[in-house]
């Protein structure tokens, strides 16, 4: 066992290795210091409430547990990054199916978001559910795999058959194409 604070010297991908080896949570407890200003920025942006911030912060790092042994990870610090948008995104679409109404007036879950930017929230991830069926077959596969199963080149390069530069090509084409079809769909 190294000591604490030679395990604050080591790096993002030592530290995972370690954990997947292990099953040691010191490792992924060096990883919660050193990001937990990143994710709380992170979830402090899209929940805008700083208590639901913080239990997201707890949450995507108890996720991690499980995480860290599923993918092979490259860049811990922006996949780290992706997962905690991701999670924050799911927590507002949640939030938007648990919305009661008192006197005919909409009430939501989290009081600091308001009503409108809740709504045109979901209306953008309507567009882009839509947008993602216009894709053509291959980039929608690579964008489905890369963005919403989280999935590195490599695994999508192993489970389709398409070469690196493909999957990469097809990723990039389609996070164009979803742009242009949004900016040309939204309201």
């Amino acid at each position: 066992m190294i000591p604490d604070q030679d395990l604050k010297k080591k790096d993002d991908l030592f530290l995972i290795s370690e954990y997947c080896s292990t099953n040691d949570k010191i490792y992924v407890g060096v990883l919660f210091e050193r990001y937990t200003h990143l994710i709380f920025g992170v979830c402090m942006k899209y929940l805008r409430d700083e208590d639901e911030a913080k239990d997201a912060v707890m949450a995507i790092f108890e996720k991690l547990m499980t995480d860290l042994k599923k993918y092979k990870i490259e860049f811990f610090r922006a996949w780290l990054h992706m997962v905690a948008k991701n999670y924050c995104l799911m927590k507002l679409r949640q939030a938007k199916r648990h919305v009661s109404f008192l006197d005919n007036k909409p009430v939501e879950s989290n009081a600091e978001w308001h009503r409108e930017e809740k709504i045109e929230l979901e209306s953008k991830l309507n567009l882009l559910e839509i947008a993602i069926q216009e894709l053509d077959d291959q980039q929608k596969t690579c964008i489905k795999m890369f963005y919403l199963e989280e999935k590195s080149y490599q695994e999508i390069t192993d489970q389709t058959g398409f070469d690196f530069n493909q999957v990469k090509s097809y990723i990039q084409n389609g996070k164009r194409n979803l742009k242009i079809y949004m900016q040309k769909n939204e309201r």
